[in-house]
């Protein structure tokens, strides 16, 4: 391994993390929305999956652009033009339609996923590409540093979560400016986009792919996004508490992830995914029965978060398994997609269901289902997918 690998691991991964944070800037404030414009739950829930949507969509789009013009122009620019929807959340914070548009263009903060994987994918070879393919993963903890940062830096200044964003924002698309480097043999496809999308989505693993993502890591964006508003709503918990709970859960999605990875350069992929996704299907049952928080409500949502995180690294360890390495980044963006829009809906149905039936047991019923059938199709389908490619460098 060269140290320019493991420099734009680092790279690639800080930058994940920045621009995550940025994307989920809303979510840690829901209920300062809530009260402060006189909001309905099901409001609020469409005013933090908005940016959600919106950072799945573009996945696929900037995951086929990474494949053209490589994660060097890519990831400063995403960086870049992200700073402006950041900035327009000071003005927009006193309407609830100038919100949601600027969520809409917050959206662009969520789309980084898919230019990272194909630049760590093709610095590694395969034999160490599931973990480093988890490493960069960690960076998923922008979500975990923006639910506890983002209320504690509102509540000395109502602004200032967003000039800082803004800042670390500017500062990365410098330093990934000079020390992003695509590797030299990278191949760059000549095919127009569409066709490159087009071929990509004919692959039948893409799909197969992308609903397992959705599941795994749809739920670590859904818990990332609405946490703080459940516990808010059925625990009770102030704003702070809230945030430092879901933050919690997201650092153990994220120190999860890798090893994930790592389990996937030892054992199989799908089954490492079937284990993950069988423990969270039970662990959302017991949830769906209201446990108190402490200790088994706190205690089932780590595990279930370690589930999740271990589900969404394995589950990239079958791309390069299964996709030649110049269409990553249009796969990759296409399962990435489908993995957030698996965090838009949750968010949405919870706010539904609660505001119907005061009661979220619905909503957690509906993830164990979900968990159950993708660690079902994991282990009885997905575990022939690949196999002649697992040893291709």
């Amino acid at each position: 391994m060269t140290l320019a690998a493991y420099r734009n691991l680092a790279v690639a991964t800080l930058g994940f993390t920045v621009t995550f944070w940025a994307w989920n800037l809303i979510s840690p404030l829901g209920n300062v929305f809530k009260s402060g414009l006189g909001l309905t739950d099901v409001q609020v829930s469409a005013l933090v999956a908005v940016p959600v949507l919106v950072g799945s969509l573009g996945q696929v789009p900037v995951g086929a652009l990474t494949d053209r013009y490589g994660a060097r122009v890519m990831f400063p620019l995403v960086s870049t033009l992200t700073i402006v929807p950041v900035l327009l959340l000071i003005p927009a914070k006193h309407s609830y339609g100038a919100l949601l548009g600027t969520g809409f263009l917050l959206g662009l903060g969520g789309t980084t996923f898919a230019i990272g994987i194909p630049l760590v994918n093709a610095w590694f070879p395969p034999r160490k590409r599931g973990l480093a393919l988890g490493i960069f993963g960690m960076g998923m903890g922008g979500i975990a540093l923006s639910a506890y940062l983002t209320p504690r830096i509102h509540h000395y200044d109502e602004n200032l979560p967003y000039l800082v964003v803004a800042v670390g924002l500017a500062l990365f698309a410098v330093v990934g400016a000079l020390m992003i480097s695509d590797h030299p043999s990278r191949p760059v496809p000549e095919t127009p986009l569409a066709t490159r999308l087009g071929q990509a989505g004919r692959l039948r693993a893409t799909w197969e792919l992308a609903a397992l993502y959705a599941i795994g890591f749809g739920g670590i964006v859904a818990f990332g996004v609405y946490l703080p508003t459940y516990l808010q709503t059925w625990y009770h918990l102030d704003v702070t508490d809230a945030g430092t709970k879901a933050a919690g859960f997201a650092l153990v999605t994220v120190a999860f992830r890798p090893i994930g990875g790592w389990c996937s350069d030892r054992v199989h992929p799908a089954v490492v995914t079937a284990g993950a996704l069988g423990t969270v299907a039970v662990l959302a049952v017991v949830q769906a029965f209201d446990p108190p928080l402490d200790p088994v409500g706190t205690f089932d949502f780590l595990v279930m978060a370690a589930g999740l995180g271990v589900a969404s690294g394995s589950v990239f360890a079958l791309v390069s398994r299964v996709t030649p390495q110049a269409g990553v980044g249009s796969v990759t963006g296409i399962v990435g997609a489908t993995g957030g829009l698996g965090g838009f809906v949750p968010p949405l149905v919870m706010g539904a269901v609660y505001s119907a039936k005061g009661s979220y047991s619905i909503g957690f019923m509906l993830l164990s289902d979900l968990a159950l059938a993708g660690c079902v199709y994991a282990v009885g389908r997905m575990r022939a997918a690949g196999a002649g490619r697992a040893g291709r460098t």
